[in-house]
């Protein structure tokens, strides 16, 4: 990994990174600005823009960006391009995305657009706007994913099915950029530490509230035991800069990654998924939502 330490007052490069009003876009905006790297940090609302702005140097620039709509990506790569002078531009990173769960079973095709809007079409369309710029200066692409983009679980079938479909994207996007020298990465968090857990938890109420009747017989006491997994997982999150890190080293390592996992949690169900049959990992699977659902609120439970 590169060394850690704040900037020696020489600007690394310049970096684009969607998403960056909480979560691991912030952190990895700030982490990379206190690094010395020419920051520009993705949000769709001005006043998350001079919130981020406020906790980092002038090497910091918020761009908004809703990677909804192309004619703010389309601008956002305009202002970038502009704004460089001399500064090298080193990478792109896909951050940006929304959590969408719930029971398959009754899931609404307006859902699910939403969801692939946001963490497929949206990286897609963010790729294709910076691509003049990628491969002018044979910059990077870092696609943030997640551990369920390689291991699907239940009640998560709409974000595991948009983040498969990211690394899909990414493995034809790494092939296909190769030749012309530009690295594709993907980046495969488990549970870090974020707000994304409160948010998680309301949709847990807007999952139940949303159901028919039908759908709370079935399944409300599954989706209760996901309320206790987020609070399982928020315990024991590991910090947003453990990625941020990880996104320093795909950008700037002479021989980066295809892939990184990150966390413990992550490392441990890919493990699981590669070892075991597809039956063998659901019962496994199944086993342990059991034990969670059973253990009393607030209990600590360990992979």
């Amino acid at each position: 990994m590169p060394n850690e330490g704040k900037s020696d007052g020489v600007v690394r490069g310049a970096v684009v990174i969607t998403g960056a009003s909480s979560g691991i876009g912030r952190e990895c905006s700030l982490y990379l600005d206190r690094r010395g790297y020419r920051v520009f940090a993705g949000v769709r609302k001005s006043l998350d823009g001079e919130a981020l702005a406020q906790a980092a140097s002038a090497r910091l620039t918020p761009l908004t960006i809703d990677v909804t709509d192309s004619r703010t990506i389309v601008e956002a790569a305009s202002r970038v391009e502009q704004s460089l002078g001399q500064v090298p531009f080193i990478g792109l990173v896909n951050n940006a995305g929304i959590g969408v769960g719930g029971p398959v079973e009754f899931l609404t095709p307006s859902e699910m657009h939403r969801q692939l809007e946001v963490n497929l079409l949206g990286p897609l369309a963010v790729t294709q706007a910076f691509m003049p710029l990628i491969r002018r200066s044979r910059g990077r692409i870092v696609n943030v994913s997640s551990i369920g983009g390689r291991v699907a679980t239940p009640f998560l079938g709409p974000y595991c099915a948009s983040k498969f479909a990211l690394e899909a994207l990414s493995d034809c996007m790494r092939a296909e950029l190769k030749p012309f020298g530009i690295s594709v990465s993907i980046v495969e968090p488990g549970a870090i530490k974020t707000k994304m857990f409160d948010k998680a938890a309301s949709s847990v109420d807007e999952i139940m509230r949303a159901l028919p009747a039908d759908g709370l017989r079935y399944y409300s006491g599954d989706i209760e035991t996901m309320r206790k997994l987020i609070a399982m997982q928020d315990r024991n999150a590991v910090p947003a800069e453990r990625v941020a890190k990880v996104i320093e080293h795909a950008l700037t390592a002479m021989r980066p990654r295809t892939r990184y996992l990150v966390g413990v949690d992550a490392r441990l169900m890919a493990a699981l998924h590669w070892l075991l049959p597809d039956r063998a990992f659901d019962a496994l699977l199944a086993m342990f939502t059991r034990r969670v659902g059973s253990a009393p609120s607030g209990a600590k439970q360990t992979a």
